[in-house]
């Protein structure tokens, strides 16, 4: 008995791979936060530690939020 096919119409489940929806918020939120960091330092070096900062800029948010909820 030959195996069946799921139509195309029929919902397949996302792997991680092609489901990335938040990647497109991340990407922007590092392109705003590298030209805020870049734009606030004072030489070449701090313009690189903006651009590392804005790389993990959701723990910033996150420490800040939970430092204001004081938890």
């Amino acid at each position: 008995m030959p195996k069946k096919t799921k139509p195309s119409s029929e919902k397949v489940k996302c792997s991680t791979r092609s489901c990335g929806k938040g990647g497109c918020y991340y990407g922007l939120g590092f392109i705003g936060s590298a030209i805020y960091f870049i734009q606030t330092s004072t030489g070449f070096w701090m313009g690189v530690l903006g651009v590392l900062k804005a790389l993990v800029w959701p723990a910033y948010v996150i420490y800040g939020l939970l430092k204001f909820l004081g938890l």
